[in-house]
C-alpha cells in the first residue's frame, strides 16, 4: 500500500488504483445463509454513493458526527469508509442524541429516534434490499443510495489529524486509524497482499474493526466478515476457512 496514505479513504483509493478487481470484503450471515463478495471496485462504488448521500443529500460537513447503530456487516464497512471520505466522525454504537445523523439497522431503530437530525434506516437484507415499508421517521438507505453519483469528491479536503472514528468511547483521528491498523496487522496474521482474515468479531471495539476491515485495508489484504457465526453448523467454519483460502482467524 501507499506509505503516504493518511486516512482510511486514502487506503481505499490506493487499493482501487493497485488492483480494483480483487476481493476486498466477503460477507457471510450464518443466520440467513447470505454470502456476498465485494471487489475493491464494487466496494469503492458503494462508498462513493454513500459519501455523496452524506455530502449532497444530508448536507453533513467535516467534523459532524454520524452514529452507526449497526452490526459487523459489509454495509457498515461501507459507511465507515464513506464517513472517512467526507471527513465526518463515525461514532460506532454511539449515542444518537449527540449525533448529527444516525444510521441504524432494524435492531437499533428505537434508540436511533433520539437523534434530532437525519435518520437513515438499513434493512440489512441480502443484496442491499430495502424495507417493505420504511420505518416512520427514517429514510430508507436502499431507496436513496442507488441514485447517487458513482464518483465522490469532497467539497473540502479531509484533514487526517481531525477526529474520524469513535469506538468503545475512544476517539481516533484518520491518521491514527491508519497507523494503528498498520501497526497491529502482523498480530492479526495480516502480512501483506494476499493475506485473508476471517473475522467473527463485532464492530463495537477497535479489535473488531481492525480485524474486520482496517487491518486488511492497510495491508492490501482482504476480509471474510462473518455475522452470527455462532449459528454456523458443525464443520462450517473449517470448510469456510478452506474454501475462502483464509490465512488468519479472529474470533
Amino acid at each position: 500500500m501507499n506509505a503516504t496514505d493518511r486516512t482510511p479513504a486514502d487506503l481505499l483509493g490506493s487499493a482501487l488504483a493497485a488492483d480494483p478487481g480483487r476481493p476486498l470484503v466477503t460477507f457471510y450471515d450464518d443466520a440467513t445463509g447470505e454470502r456476498v463478495e465485494l471487489s475493491v471496485a464494487t466496494f469503492a462504488n458503494w462508498v462513493a454513493k454513500t459519501a455523496n448521500l452524506l455530502q449532497d443529500e444530508l448536507s453533513v460537513e467535516p467534523g459532524d458526527r454520524v452514529a452507526l447503530l449497526l452490526p459487523a456487516h459489509w454495509q457498515t464497512a461501507v459507511w465507515l469508509l464513506a464517513c472517512s471520505s467526507v471527513g465526518v466522525v463515525a461514532d460506532v454504537s454511539g449515542d444518537a442524541r449527540a449525533a448529527d445523523v444516525v444510521v441504524s439497522g432494524p435492531d437499533g431503530l428505537e434508540a436511533a429516534r433520539a437523534c434530532s437530525g437525519a435518520r437513515i434506516a438499513m434493512a440489512l437484507r441480502p443484496l442491499g434490499g430495502r424495507f417493505p415499508q420504511a420505518p416512520e421517521g427514517f429514510v430508507d438507505y436502499a431507496v436513496e443510495v442507488p441514485g447517487q453519483g458513482d464518483r465522490f469528491v469532497p467539497y473540502a479536503p479531509v484533514d487526517p489529524e481531525e477526529p474520524a472514528l469513535i469506538v468503545a468511547g475512544r476517539e481516533f483521528s484518520g491518521a491514527e486509524v491508519v497507523e494503528r491498523a498498520r501497526a497491529g496487522a502482523a498480530e492479526l496474521g495480516l502480512t501483506g497482499p494476499g493475506s485473508r482474515i476471517l473475522s467473527g468479531l463485532p464492530y463495537d471495539t477497535w479489535e473488531g474493526l481492525s480485524a474486520g476491515l482496517y487491518g486488511a485495508l492497510a495491508t492490501g489484504g482482504s476480509v471474510v466478515l462473518c455475522r452470527n457465526l455462532e449459528s454456523a453448523g458443525d464443520g462450517v467454519l473449517d470448510k469456510r476457512v478452506e474454501s475462502e483460502r483464509v490465512t488468519a482467524l479472529a474470533r
